[in-house]
């Protein structure tokens, strides 16, 4: 098992007070979250242009993200107190407006905690190949901001949701037989395992065209397609990339400072502190700079992996 003991670094009382959770700071930075998102399509609404528009989109991928890290901090009933408001919040403003689902979600990612570096690790394939060079770098972010990569994932998320292949978000494909299946089989996996996503869609969709304008949906699609991929990349490469022992627990995942501008991109709900995630990864996101302190203030980081910004990490990904 690939998970860092806290007991050397934290007592059992800040471990219990680091689990504690506030479904009133819960709900701030789901708030904070969407008011961005708000904020772009507002933005663009009054002030339509080109210049506006790539902002809107830049800044919509990385609060997909965010829609993103709110599935994967729910998945762990690390956001609120109670499971189900963990999936019903987790599902309704972070998974289903990216198409994805909480529940499915929860048990392919605790294989990754279980296995983290390892050939078990659903998840790495996203972290492998790095450094590069720069060619590279430019060829992945290209397909990335051309939508390439995006139309790809969307193809692949719906052939998973659907049965096809099997669920993994971690560029591993594994077809399923279809021997014997049924149409029933069909429809009732795209009324169970489709449905939430798109009438999230709908719902954005819906609640756009009567407050603002319909249009604007074309970008919330758009980022989908484009900066939300590289926000997704940048974030895979700075977790687990380029770490010295995979095999070692102390060693094979990473946390990145960020300021807000990196925040807003690569590190919504403060996942750049990924060491202190996978030490305690129950620990809720809003408790996570507490922790980051407290291990660092005790040596943890004479050991672990610690980066000054993901610039710095874009840069090594590159083989500068």
């Amino acid at each position: 098992m690939q998970i860092v003991s806290p007991a050397p670094y934290l007592s059992i009382e800040e471990r219990n007070q680091l689990l504690q959770k506030s479904d009133f700071k819960a709900m701030a930075g789901v708030f904070y979250h969407w008011g961005i998102i708000v904020g772009a399509f507002v933005m663009v609404y009054y002030y339509p242009n080109v210049v506006t528009v790539l902002i809107a989109i830049a800044i919509l991928g990385g609060q997909q993200l965010a829609c993103a890290i709110l599935m994967h901090d729910a998945s762990h009933h690390g956001v609120f107190k109670s499971k189900r408001l963990n999936n019903i919040i987790g599902n309704w403003l972070g998974a289903y407006p990216v198409f994805q689902d909480v529940i499915k979600y929860r048990d392919y990612h605790l294989q990754h905690h279980l296995n983290t570096g390892l050939d078990e690790d659903p998840d790495l394939l996203l972290t492998r190949g790095y450094p590069s060079n720069r060619k590279s770098m430019m060829r992945k972010f290209t397909r990335d901001l051309t939508g390439q990569t995006g139309i790809k994932a969307f193809i692949g998320m719906m052939m998973m949701q659907l049965g096809y292949l099997e669920f993994n978000l971690g560029n591993k494909v594994n077809r399923v037989s279809q021997k014997d299946r049924s149409w029933s089989d069909f429809f009732k996996r795209i009324y169970t395992h489709l449905s939430g996503p798109f009438m999230a869609q709908i719902l954005i969709f819906l609640i756009l065209y009567y407050t603002l304008s319909g249009w604007l949906y074309l970008l919330w699609i758009g980022a989908y397609l484009t900066t939300f991929q590289l926000c997704i990349r940048v974030r895979a490469i700075a977790e687990h990339s380029m770490v010295e022992d995979p095999t070692n627990p102390h060693r094979n995942t990473r946390t990145t400072k960020a300021n807000w501008i990196e925040q807003l991109f690569f590190a919504p709900y403060h996942v750049n502190y990924h060491v202190e995630h996978h030490m305690m990864m129950a620990v809720p996101p809003y408790n996570l700079p507490k922790m980051h302190k407290l291990i660092l203030e005790r040596g943890f980081y004479d050991k672990g992996i610690i980066e000054q910004n993901y610039w710095s990490v874009i840069k090594k990904a590159a083989g500068y």
